[in-house]
C-alpha cells in the first residue's frame, strides 16, 4: 500500500508510448519531463524535506554531462564508466562542500550554492580545451548498455523512464526510513533533531550527497540523449527553474516534484511562442500557486480531491 502510488505511476509511464507510439509529446518530451523528474525528485530532499536551499543545482546537472562528454569524447571511455566516475567526482564535491556550506541558514545558505553554481559555470566557458568553451562541446557518442547503443526517441524514453522510476522509488523508499525521519525532524527544529540525538550535520551531508548524485546521474544521460552540451544548458535559469519545479508541486512530497517538473516541462513547451517571457510568467506562475495553492499543485489537489470525496453522501 506504501508504493501504490509508485506502482500507479509507474503503469502510466509504461502505457503511454503504446498507447501513443508516434506521438511527440510523448517520446520527446516525455524523455525530457523524465530528466527533470529526476532533478526535481532529488532536488526536494534536500529543499521540501531536510529544509536546506540550493539555488545551485543546475551545477551538479553540468558536472555529470560534462564528465560524460569529455571522458567519452575526448578520451573515448565506456559510457557507464564515465558516468560512474561523474557520480565519483560530483558525489566527493559534495562531500566536501556540505560541511561548511549547510553550516549556514536561510539566504546565507541560498547565496553560498548559488555562488558555487557560478562558479562551475565560469569554469564550464573559460576551460575551453576540455569543454569548448561557451560553443559547446558535441559529438557525444550514444549511451552503451552492455553492447546496445541507445539511440531513437522510444528507446531514450524507455531508458530515460527506468532511470526516473528508479529515482523516484529511491526517493520513497529514504524518505520513510530512520534517515528520512532524521531529515524531516531536522527540517522542523534543528535544536529539537539534536536533543533527540541526531547528528545534525550528517544527515544534511548525507542528503545534500544523495540529491547531487541524482542531478549528476540525470546530466550524463542529458549528455548522452542531446550528443551536446553547452554552459547554457546549466546556467542559473536551469536552477531557478528546478527550484520552481519543486514548489509548484509541492515540497516534501516526492510525488509533488514529479508532477511539479512534468508541469512545467510541459508549460515550457506549450508556451514556446513566449520564449522571451518564460521567467516572467513561471514568477507568476509561482506566486498564483504561493498565493492559492501555498502547499502546492500535487498536495492541495490531492487534499481538494479528499475534502470532495467525503462531502459525496453515503448510502445509509
Amino acid at each position: 500500500m506504501r508504493l501504490a502510488g509508485f506502482y500507479v505511476f509507474a503503469a502510466v509511464v509504461a502505457l503511454l508510448p503504446v498507447l501513443f507510439p508516434t506521438n511527440y509529446f510523448v517520446t520527446v518530451v516525455g524523455a525530457s519531463a523524465g530528466l527533470h523528474v529526476i532533478l526535481a525528485v532529488g532536488l526536494n530532499l534536500l529543499m521540501g524535506y531536510a529544509g536546506q536551499i540550493s539555488l545551485g543545482h543546475a551545477a551538479f546537472f553540468g558536472m555529470g554531462a560534462y564528465a560524460s562528454a569529455i571522458l567519452t569524447t575526448r578520451f573515448g571511455w565506456y559510457s557507464l564508466l564515465a558516468l560512474a566516475t561523474g557520480l565519483l567526482v560530483a558525489g566527493t564535491v559534495a562531500w566536501l562542500l556540505a560541511r561548511p556550506i549547510l553550516r549556514l541558514r536561510g539566504h546565507y545558505l541560498a547565496m553560498a550554492t548559488l555562488g558555487f553554481g557560478i562558479i562551475v559555470h565560469v569554469v564550464m566557458v573559460q576551460a575551453t580545451r576540455w569543454t569548448g568553451g561557451p560553443d559547446g562541446l558535441a559529438g557525444v557518442p550514444p549511451l552503451n548498455l552492455l553492447g546496445w547503443a541507445v539511440e531513437g526517441d522510444l528507446p531514450w524514453y524507455g531508458v530515460i523512464m527506468a532511470a526516473m522510476l528508479l529515482t523516484v522509488w529511491l526517493s520513497l523508499n529514504l524518505v520513510d526510513s530512520q534517515v528520512g525521519r532524521a531529515l524531516r525532524a531536522v527540517h522542523g527544529s534543528e535544536f529539537a533533531a539534536q536533543m533527540m540525538g541526531i547528528d545534525i550535520g550528517r544527515a544534511k551531508t548525507q542528503v545534500f550527497v544523495v540529491s547531487a548524485l541524482f542531478a549528476t546521474f540525470a546530466g550524463s544521460l542529458f549528455a548522452h540523449q542531446q550528443a551536446f552540451v553547452s554552459p547554457d544548458s546549466f546556467n542559473l535559469i536551469v536552477s531557478v527553474e528546478l527550484v520552481t519545479m519543486v514548489v509548484l508541486g509541492g515540497m516534501a512530497s516526492t510525488f509533488g516534484a514529479a508532477c511539479g517538473a512534468i508541469a512545467l516541462t510541459l508549460l515550457n513547451e506549450w508556451l514556446v511562442v513566449f520564449e522571451d517571457y518564460e521567467m516572467l510568467i513561471h514568477g507568476a506562475l509561482l506566486m498564483v500557486v504561493m498565493i492559492f495553492l501555498p502547499q502546492g499543485l500535487f498536495v492541495g489537489l490531492s487534499q481538494g480531491a479528499r475534502r470532495l470525496w467525503a462531502m459525496v453522501p453515503r448510502k445509509p
